[in-house]
């Protein structure tokens, strides 16, 4: 019987420092104390080899269960944190053990997450080795004051250094992260980001807009009155910009903040939209697997300890309704370009899509949000302006 294919997400929590806006699951590395806490001997290296060897006795777990181990792997994509902060002896490690104990796809997509002052020419050479195949680079703005605003650790420069050094590994197919709406930014300002980015020709572009999380040090400074953003006018002719001198360079918008050359899309991100199986390693990490969706424990100590259930190394466990599945299927399925397809929404659900969302489909397409054309229904360019209004009346 053929086993249905599987992507992996590996989570690396370590950073230089947390950026002022960053809300993910990370620990900057100059929190000695906190670092003690969780039980890492060496505060001195960046991502402590406890977390490392934590990290590999669940590969290795996974990898003996009868629902992974023969699944062929399609893509694996290290997040973070910093993955790029892993010495080469780490990445060694992490990555024999994927390879020991998962059935990987000689044309897998490898993604690793690198920030600009975090490698070296050596370091990027032996991920290429280990078969890193892809290049996510966090640069965010050319600007020096907005790098400094956002709490980056690099300059410009550094990332010019970085990107050099990528290409000289070997590495043809690089992504680079770019933030719209940063404070003091200016539409000028954003515009050259994208014209210096583009003397680049990267093969992928990540333009997200910032948003201001809870419990970030933006969120403070926004109720403190000390955060000069952009207006809303500004912003969205800043994310109308993106598309237009994206698209004169030949880069192709797939999804709402995301836009390549063609034939380099991201195929791990894609399975994501898609609700393709993806399992998650490491601290935090998520999971789906058919209908069943679950979190790895947050707790460093515990980790580390490697204290985990019979079931697995999650802490939160959810069997999502088809109802769940539904909607899923709609707001993640409506952020890629190309929209949803309404057969593939009747062989998952056994219903038509317009018996189930007919009415919000119509509403939407009345007010030119939406369009339904030859089975397939997308957003239109006013919609993905306005798509987390149009995707949230899809929660049934």
């Amino acid at each position: 019987m053929e086993r249905k294919p599987l992507e992996l997400y590996v989570h690396i929590p370590f950073c230089v420092k947390k950026c002022q806006y960053c809300d993910f699951l990370s620990f900057g590395i100059q929190d000695v104390s906190e670092r003690e806490q969780m039980g890492c001997s060496n505060t001195n290296q960046p991502v402590p080899d406890e977390y490392i060897d934590a990290l590999c006795r669940e590969i290795e777990w996974y990898g003996q269960q009868e629902d992974y181990k023969l699944r062929p792997v399609v893509s694996i994509f290290f997040g973070g944190g910093t993955p790029s902060l892993m010495s080469e002896t780490q990445m060694q490690k992490v990555m024999s053990a994927i390879r020991t104990h998962f059935l990987l796809q000689n044309e897998a997509e490898i993604t690793m997450e690198a920030n600009p002052g975090t490698v070296t020419l050596e370091k990027l050479q032996m991920a290429r080795q280990l078969g890193v195949n892809r290049l996510s680079m966090g640069l965010q703005s050319t600007n020096a004051n907005e790098l400094k605003l956002l709490g980056r650790i690099h300059t410009y420069e550094d990332f010019l250094k970085s990107f050099q050094w990528a290409r000289e590994a070997g590495f043809k197919n690089i992504n680079v992260d770019l933030i719209t709406a940063v404070p003091d930014q200016t539409e000028r300002s954003y515009r050259q980001s994208l014209e210096q980015v583009m003397e680049l020709q990267p093969e992928h572009i990540s333009a997200y807009s910032l948003i201001i999380e809870p419990g970030t040090p933006f969120e403070i400074l926004e109720e403190e009155g000390k955060l000069l953003l952009p207006d809303e006018d500004e912003e969205r002719r800043m994310y109308g910009l993106t598309e237009d001198i994206l698209e004169k360079h030949g880069y192709g918008r797939y999804e709402i903040s995301n836009y390549s050359k063609p034939g380099f899309e991201c195929r791990h991100n894609i399975g994501y939209w898609q609700r393709k199986d993806y399992l998650g390693l490491g601290l935090g990490a998520s999971s789906l697997i058919g209908n069943h969706r679950f979190t790895n424990t947050t707790d460093m100590s515990i980790y580390i300890e490697g204290k985990y259930t019979t079931d697995g190394w999650y802490s939160d466990s959810e069997v999502l309704s088809v109802q769940n599945e539904m909607e899923e299927f709609m707001f993640l399925g409506l952020r890629m370009i190309h929209g949803i397809c309404e057969q593939d929404f009747e062989f998952l659900f056994g219903k038509k899509i317009m018996t189930v969302y007919g009415e919000v489909i119509e509403k939407h397409v009345e007010q030119g949000l939406l369009k339904r054309s030859q089975g397939q229904i997308y957003l239109t360019k006013e919609g993905l302006n306005l798509a987390n209004q149009v995707m949230s009346d899809f929660l049934l």
